[in-house]
């Protein structure tokens, strides 16, 4: 496996971890389970541009921890704007 694909497989399970996390934080959509790991791979991506965006760095210490962190802090909004709009 190269490393791209390595990088986009860790990406997807970092990201259905975060929905399964943020669902367990705010509450799991209409769509229950299936729903919040929708919610945790757009978040995975809506966390590092929030947290980009607002120039605020994690640092835990260890990559994936910061990244997972990461993911969850987005999952969590996409939840959370899904249950305003939905």
């Amino acid at each position: 496996m190269d490393e791209q694909a390595r990088r986009l497989l860790m990406i997807a399970i970092f990201g259905i971890v975060a929905g399964w996390l943020a669902g367990m934080l705010v509450g799991h959509p209409k769509g229950g389970f299936i729903g919040s790991m929708i919610a945790g791979l757009i978040g995975s991506v809506v966390g590092a541009f929030i947290l980009q965006a607002l120039n605020m760095p994690i640092n835990l210490g260890n990559a994936i921890v910061n990244n997972l962190v990461q993911a969850v802090i987005g999952a969590a909004v996409v939840l959370l704007v899904a249950r305003i709009f939905l």
